[in-house]
């Protein structure tokens, strides 16, 4: 079981404060999936308009803490593939097929992302992407992201 912490991850990810989405990944296998967790606390910022009665995690954010966990998922298995890598890669955000969603995240929920890497064609990674609190899913998509050398 590999795992990642907060340290480790944003290492990774170029994303920080407040929209750095994935805390910890608990679990990880190299081109084939990776399992994290968001914890959603009442101070985040934006439960301070969606919504003032009764807060609420925007289904964008979902998605894109199930983003967040793909791009660390090509970085791993890029990673894993070639280690002398000179330039830096950047994975942006290209599609979401099929998103649903199945039920509201609150504050104090623990959002248990996991991401299965499809396939990669031309560039382009596919994702089948799950999103759960506790047993129930919450959110699920295809999601797709495409790497872009950038120089440090």
């Amino acid at each position: 079981m590999d795992s990642m912490t907060i340290h480790q991850i944003m290492r990774y990810l170029p994303h920080r404060y407040p929209f750095l989405l994935v805390d910890r990944v608990t679990d990880f296998r190299p081109g084939e999936y990776l399992e994290a967790i968001k914890n959603v606390s009442i101070n985040e910022p934006f439960f301070q308009g969606h919504f003032p009665i009764r807060p609420v995690m925007p289904g964008v954010l979902i998605l894109e803490a199930l983003a967040q966990a793909t791009g660390l998922l090509a970085f791993k298995t890029q990673e894993a593939r070639n280690e002398d890598q000179d330039k830096q890669q950047l994975y942006l955000f290209v599609g979401i097929d099929e998103a649903r969603f199945r039920r509201q995240v609150e504050p104090g929920d623990q959002l248990h992302l996991r991401v299965d890497l499809i396939r990669v064609m031309r560039g382009i990674w596919r994702f089948k992407a799950e999103a759960r609190v506790g047993d129930e899913v919450v959110a699920s998509a295809t999601l797709m992201c495409a790497g872009k050398e950038i120089e440090a």
